[in-house]
């Protein structure tokens, strides 16, 4: 069966939070090589790791981060945390201890002007040498190269909607082996780089935010945000996964297209996963996107499973 006449089921409550946790917002999640499931979020307990039915395993961080922004796990189980208002990407063990951190902490690069960091958003690995791309960010439009020990080797990108410039750099992936797809979020589109920040093509999405690739598969996952407020509750614009092979040309989607709290919709998606049996996690900023809009404010759903069906 291939993944163009295969479906993809929302599994409803998967996530079993011991009480008096909460996400607040889960905004980026992460699976390791035993399929566990990290959610980087917002609230009290900002690292909360399940297995991949959901149970509750372990959790840490607390009162260690400004503002969880992205994580991604590399092939030794190693987690890299992005703090965008800290503008410091960590690396750390599973168990949380600190490796090393590229930024200093709490100190912002100048804005729009090259450095690292200004509220960087994401990073992505090369499992090969272990060289780590972050995308950067809110106050920046730029991709930093840095060497597995965290040494800054290089930089590219500008503000602007030309080829190689950036609107909001978002999140980054690598597939097809060496090939780097950035999230340019505000200009609609996800840009294709080699490693040594050579463009090479576009695609266009709507308001792509989140990205998911194996560094050797030819299948990229694209999470599209929803549409601004003046177009609010149109069908069709965004709050969706899209799957495209290496050619951005599409394969298959899934998510109802509109927003909502049921498990086939999507409010504020920001940050995916999926393991290693096709399982989708996508990671929701949706406190941010609605809830906190709501009289009185309220946490709203925020951390999906979606199951790829065999």
């Amino acid at each position: 069966m291939t993944l163009t006449t295969q479906k993809f089921t929302p599994v409803p409550l998967w996530a079993k939070l011991p009480h008096p946790m909460r996400f607040h917002e889960a905004t980026s999640v992460a699976t390791d090589s035993n399929d566990n499931v990290y959610v980087f979020n917002r609230g009290l307990y900002p690292l909360i790791i399940f297995d991949k039915k959901g149970n509750y395993i372990d959790h840490w961080g607390v009162g260690e981060f400004n503002r969880p922004h992205g994580i991604r796990i590399d092939k030794n189980d190693d987690l890299f945390l992005i703090d965008d208002l800290a503008h410091v990407v960590e690396k750390r063990t599973k168990n949380g201890d600190l490796i090393f951190t590229m930024g200093e902490k709490d100190k912002a690069s100048p804005w729009q002007e090259g450095g690292y960091f200004n509220r960087p958003t994401d990073v992505a690995i090369d499992e090969d040498t272990g060289d780590i791309f972050v995308s950067d960010g809110y106050g920046n439009s730029r991709i930093h190269k840095f060497n597995s020990e965290g040494d800054h080797i290089k930089s590219w990108g500008k503000s602007g909607s030309e080829n190689g410039e950036f609107s909001l750099p978002h999140n980054i992936s690598i597939f097809d082996n060496n090939k780097i797809a950035l999230c340019d979020r505000e200009n609609f589109r996800v840009q294709i780089f080699d490693f040594d920040g050579n463009y090479l093509d576009q695609w266009h999405f709507h308001r792509p935010i989140a990205i998911y690739s194996d560094q050797y598969s030819k299948e990229i996952y694209v999470a599209e945000a929803g549409a601004p407020d003046v177009q609010s509750g149109v069908p069709n614009l965004g709050l969706r996964v899209v799957i495209v092979n290496e050619n951005g040309e599409k394969i298959t989607s899934f998510g109802k297209g509109t927003l909502g709290e049921n498990p086939d919709q999507f409010i504020g998606p920001h940050g995916m996963a999926v393991d290693s049996e096709g399982s989708v996690y996508i990671a929701e900023v949706s406190y941010t996107a609605f809830g906190s809009n709501q009289d009185p404010p309220r946490e709203v759903a925020s951390l999906r499973k979606w199951e790829r069906n065999n």
